[in-house]
């Protein structure tokens, strides 16, 4: 295999009320992509547990942990023996009544490398993350790990340009986003095509605009709404990987998947040098950018 191919895998599963019967699902996952060359795994948002931001209950803080903790310390030990980096989303318990969606990398030695703690935090019916995560404060700063310099953002994060962006100008070699994304059951078939397309094509468009490939990890399955005030989610899984002209490499469906794709590193140079937009952005006009919205008088 060239030095310049990077085989990276993507774990997406289900999760259910076994906290421990989730981590041994990633665990196996991570063991597999291992197996077959990965060097580079990307796991799902909020891997160990249920998706449980669809109602506001201050018994869910109890999930949090500390970063190193013992979901990390696990995954760290987990690296080591497979010789893999490791992009693993947690809910970090910082301190009392301070918490954050946080991604860890973990290097292959077992290190960490470094975290990044979710930026945009969405408010929606299903989505009440405002209740249990404080936005981030770490900025927008790729990681050094052996596998390339690793632009992580978090779910939300990914359908906002600026902060693919702002990964970019900082030297990503590669965006990557841990998700917990899906439909409403009661939506109909077109609205649901609608929103995945929707998903697919702002994350491709990353790619293209920044040159840089970008690697996305859904969960799947149908998650409950324990307190019934929505219909649940149906995450769609779809877990996939994108060169930097936003070709799609490779891509799952929506059951329980390792995604297993190798990324030429070697091509956003080439990509860059035809299609250069750092080169020709006007940043002496972009000043408007900082503002909420442009009011007009």
């Amino acid at each position: 295999m060239s030095q310049n191919i990077l085989r990276v895998g993507l774990v997406q599963h289900a999760c259910g009320d076994d906290r421990a019967a989730n981590l041994e699902t990633t665990i196996a996952g991570i063991r597999d992509a291992a197996r077959q060359g990965a060097r580079l795994v990307l796991l799902q948002e909020l891997h160990a547990t249920t998706y449980f931001c669809q109602h506001e209950d201050t018994r869910y803080f109890d999930l949090a942990e500390t970063i190193p903790g013992p979901t990390s310390e696990r995954l760290a030990a987990v690296a080591r023996d497979c010789g893999v980096v490791i992009v693993a989303s947690l809910f970090e318990r910082r301190a009392t009544g301070l918490y954050h969606n946080t991604a860890v990398v973990l290097e292959k030695d077992g290190t960490l490398a470094g975290r990044y703690r979710k930026m945009h935090i969405p408010d929606d019916p299903g989505y009440y993350e405002k209740f249990y995560f404080t936005p981030g404060d770490l900025g927008f700063e790729p990681i050094n790990t052996s596998a390339g310099r690793l632009g992580v953002l978090v779910c939300w994060d990914q359908w906002f340009p600026e902060a693919a962006r702002l990964m970019a100008l900082a030297g990503a070699d590669l965006l990557l986003y841990p998700t917990a994304i899906g439909w409403n059951p009661a939506d109909d078939l077109q609205e649901k095509t609608r929103q995945r397309d929707a998903w697919l094509t702002v994350q491709r468009a990353h790619a293209v605009a920044n040159g840089l490939p970008v690697l996305v990890c859904n969960r799947v399955g149908f998650e409950a709404d324990v307190s019934e005030q929505t219909p649940g989610i149906q995450f769609w899984g779809s877990s996939f990987a994108a060169g930097p002209q936003g070709e799609m490499l490779a891509t799952a469906g929506n059951n329980a998947a390792v995604l297993i794709v190798d990324i030429d590193m070697a091509r956003s140079e080439q990509v860059r040098r035809l299609w250069p937009y750092l080169r020709d952005r006007r940043i002496d006009a972009y000043q408007p950018l900082i503002l909420r919205y442009r009011d007009r008088e």
